[in-house]
């Protein structure tokens, strides 16, 4: 069983909200925007956040495989573990 990853899921939802608004690859103009993500991804730290609390909660195709409420539990704990880091 994997032991997951080392970087926090807010972490990697900001760098990807923040990849995604400025990466040629998806609504950006930027060639090669790596630099820019490392040192901004925290302003998307708060979207990220809303990201996590709007997905504690499976969707049915999630529930048929698995445990709604581990899921839940996992989501909600990267949650306080990213609201403990905020204050």
């Amino acid at each position: 069983m994997p032991e997951g990853g080392h970087t926090s899921l807010v972490e990697r939802i900001a760098r990807v909200l923040c990849g995604a608004q400025h990466s040629a690859n998806a609504d950006g103009s930027e060639a090669s925007a790596s630099s820019h993500i490392d040192q901004h991804w925290p302003t998307h730290r708060n979207q990220a956040l809303a990201v996590l609390k709007a997905i504690r909660e499976t969707d049915a195709s999630g529930a048929s495989v698995g445990d709604p409420l581990i899921w839940t539990r996992m989501v909600e704990a990267s949650i306080a573990d990213a609201e403990d880091d905020r204050g």
